[in-house]
Protein backbone atom coordinates (compact mmCIF):
# COMPACT_ATOMS: atom_id res chain seq x y z
CA UNK A 1 0.00 0.00 0.00
CA UNK A 2 1.46 3.32 -0.64
CA UNK A 3 1.22 6.22 1.20
CA UNK A 4 -1.99 7.95 -0.55
CA UNK A 5 -3.35 4.88 0.11
CA UNK A 6 -2.56 4.76 3.89
CA UNK A 7 -3.72 8.38 4.32
CA UNK A 8 -7.23 7.26 2.71
CA UNK A 9 -7.62 4.15 4.91
CA UNK A 10 -6.88 6.24 7.36
CA UNK A 11 -9.23 8.58 6.68
CA UNK A 12 -11.93 6.16 6.18
CA UNK A 13 -11.00 4.40 9.69
CA UNK A 14 -11.73 8.04 11.18
CA UNK A 15 -15.07 8.68 9.72
CA UNK A 16 -16.55 4.93 10.23
CA UNK A 17 -14.89 4.21 13.64
CA UNK A 18 -14.74 7.39 15.19
CA UNK A 19 -17.08 9.36 13.39
CA UNK A 20 -20.49 7.56 15.36
CA UNK A 21 -18.81 8.42 18.67
CA UNK A 22 -19.31 12.43 17.78
CA UNK A 23 -22.61 14.42 17.96
CA UNK A 24 -21.84 15.93 14.88
CA UNK A 25 -23.00 16.06 10.97
CA UNK A 26 -19.51 13.97 11.12
CA UNK A 27 -17.22 14.55 7.80
CA UNK A 28 -14.77 16.13 6.22
CA UNK A 29 -15.38 19.80 8.11
CA UNK A 30 -14.76 22.11 10.54
CA UNK A 31 -17.25 21.10 12.84
CA UNK A 32 -15.93 17.49 13.03
CA UNK A 33 -11.94 18.78 12.96
CA UNK A 34 -13.66 20.91 16.43
CA UNK A 35 -15.12 17.71 17.66
CA UNK A 36 -11.40 15.44 17.30
CA UNK A 37 -10.03 18.48 18.94
CA UNK A 38 -11.49 17.89 22.02
CA UNK A 39 -11.38 14.11 21.35
CA UNK A 40 -7.83 14.30 21.93
CA UNK A 41 -8.15 16.90 25.05
CA UNK A 42 -10.19 13.82 25.98
CA UNK A 43 -7.73 11.29 25.85
CA UNK A 44 -4.98 13.40 27.23
CA UNK A 45 -6.49 13.87 30.29
CA UNK A 46 -7.36 10.30 30.93
CA UNK A 47 -5.64 8.81 33.42
CA UNK A 48 -4.01 5.90 31.29
CA UNK A 49 -3.44 7.93 28.64
CA UNK A 50 0.60 6.81 27.06
CA UNK A 51 1.86 9.63 24.99
CA UNK A 52 4.64 7.18 23.98
CA UNK A 53 1.51 5.35 22.18
CA UNK A 54 0.03 7.83 20.52
CA UNK A 55 2.31 8.76 17.37
CA UNK A 56 0.02 5.74 15.35
CA UNK A 57 -3.60 7.53 16.20
CA UNK A 58 -2.08 10.98 15.64
CA UNK A 59 -1.04 9.90 12.19
CA UNK A 60 -4.67 8.62 11.84
CA UNK A 61 -6.20 11.86 12.93
CA UNK A 62 -3.45 13.96 10.92
CA UNK A 63 -4.41 12.43 7.88
CA UNK A 64 -8.23 13.33 8.67
CA UNK A 65 -7.01 16.79 9.64
CA UNK A 66 -5.26 17.29 5.96
CA UNK A 67 -8.53 15.93 3.89
CA UNK A 68 -10.89 18.48 5.79
CA UNK A 69 -8.04 21.08 4.91
CA UNK A 70 -7.91 19.56 1.33
CA UNK A 71 -11.75 19.21 1.22
CA UNK A 72 -12.16 22.78 2.61
CA UNK A 73 -9.48 24.78 0.33
CA UNK A 74 -8.36 22.20 -2.18
CA UNK A 75 -4.49 20.98 -2.91
CA UNK A 76 -3.21 17.76 -2.02
CA UNK A 77 -0.41 15.85 -0.17
CA UNK A 78 2.87 16.18 -1.03
CA UNK A 79 6.48 15.77 0.39
CA UNK A 80 8.73 18.51 -0.08
CA UNK A 81 12.44 17.55 -1.70
CA UNK A 82 13.94 19.37 1.41
CA UNK A 83 11.52 17.71 4.36
CA UNK A 84 10.88 13.51 4.73
CA UNK A 85 7.62 16.06 6.53
CA UNK A 86 4.12 14.69 4.52
CA UNK A 87 1.85 18.44 4.05
CA UNK A 88 -0.74 19.55 2.08
CA UNK A 89 -0.21 21.65 -0.72
CA UNK A 90 -2.84 24.33 -1.43
CA UNK A 91 -3.56 25.56 -4.51
CA UNK A 92 -1.43 28.91 -4.10
CA UNK A 93 1.51 27.29 -3.40
CA UNK A 94 2.12 27.32 0.43
CA UNK A 95 1.99 24.25 2.61
CA UNK A 96 0.78 23.22 5.85
CA UNK A 97 1.52 20.18 7.84
CA UNK A 98 -1.57 18.93 9.58
CA UNK A 99 0.24 15.52 10.53
CA UNK A 100 2.80 18.01 12.64
CA UNK A 101 0.02 19.67 14.34
CA UNK A 102 -1.66 16.84 15.37
CA UNK A 103 1.29 15.06 16.97
CA UNK A 104 1.78 18.43 18.96
CA UNK A 105 -1.80 19.16 20.53
CA UNK A 106 -0.98 15.53 21.90
CA UNK A 107 2.63 16.72 23.11
CA UNK A 108 1.50 19.99 24.13
CA UNK A 109 -2.28 20.08 24.28
CA UNK A 110 -4.74 23.02 23.48
CA UNK A 111 -3.49 25.23 26.46
CA UNK A 112 -0.19 25.41 24.95
CA UNK A 113 -1.27 26.82 22.50
CA UNK A 114 -1.79 23.29 19.89
CA UNK A 115 -5.29 23.63 18.72
CA UNK A 116 -5.99 21.49 15.43
CA UNK A 117 -9.20 23.37 15.15
CA UNK A 118 -7.09 26.91 15.14
CA UNK A 119 -4.77 25.56 12.90
CA UNK A 120 -7.46 24.41 10.12
CA UNK A 121 -9.34 27.73 10.47
CA UNK A 122 -5.73 29.48 9.27
CA UNK A 123 -4.74 26.95 6.86
CA UNK A 124 -8.01 27.30 5.54
CA UNK A 125 -9.23 31.05 5.87
CA UNK A 126 -5.90 32.72 6.13
CA UNK A 127 -3.35 30.65 4.36
CA UNK A 128 -5.24 29.06 1.54
CA UNK A 129 -7.16 32.33 0.56
CA UNK A 130 -3.69 34.34 0.53
CA UNK A 131 -5.23 36.39 3.44
CA UNK A 132 -1.84 36.03 5.70
CA UNK A 133 0.27 37.28 3.16
CA UNK A 134 -2.00 40.27 2.62
CA UNK A 135 -1.87 41.02 6.41
CA UNK A 136 2.37 40.55 6.49
CA UNK A 137 2.23 42.65 3.48
CA UNK A 138 0.05 45.17 5.16
CA UNK A 139 2.37 45.23 8.50
CA UNK A 140 5.55 45.68 6.54
CA UNK A 141 4.09 48.75 4.23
Amino acid sequence: MDELQKIEANVSLVIDRIGPLSDVDFGLNRESVEWIEGYIERLRAAPDFDLKNSSVLASVLGSFLGACVIAAAGGGWHRPDDDDRLGVLLPNGDMVFPMTKVHKQFHNGVEAGDSISGFYHVAVDYIATGKLHEAAQDEAD
